[in-house]
């Protein structure tokens, strides 16, 4: 069983910066991409930045240049600095992870972290 433990989100005044973490746990051989994507109420889940293994990165065009997505290989890490935040980056944040497991690549998903941006 492969478990994502996210933190570090919270209430900020429009402006602000936040730093979401995310760290992978449990059983399994190799983690692929890892990535950030948020849910605003009424709203589908959408993409806001994905990290390789070795490093590339990809962007949502809303968050481009005001958030950045790292990762720590060893520890099994991904980080999203949220920087220059606007009232519509409000949203729980799932913390997603490409996982090979012993039988097979599954997809799995943290439990969310609420990001909310006061005007």
């Amino acid at each position: 069983q492969v478990q994502l433990v996210e933190s570090g989100g919270g209430l900020v005044q429009a402006g602000g910066s936040l730093r979401l973490s995310c760290a992978a746990s449990g059983s399994f051989i190799s983690i692929n991409g890892m990535g950030w994507y948020r849910q605003a109420p009424h709203k589908q889940r959408e993409l806001v930045a994905t990290i390789s293994s070795g490093g590339s990165t990809n962007y949502a065009d809303s968050v481009k240049g005001r958030f950045t997505i790292s990762r720590d290989n060893a520890k099994n890490t991904v980080v999203l600095q949220m920087n220059s935040l606007k009232p519509e980056d409000t949203a729980v944040y799932y913390c997603n992870a490409y996982v090979r497991t012993v039988a097979r690549w599954l997809n799995y998903w943290g439990q969310g972290t609420q990001v909310t941006v006061s005007s």
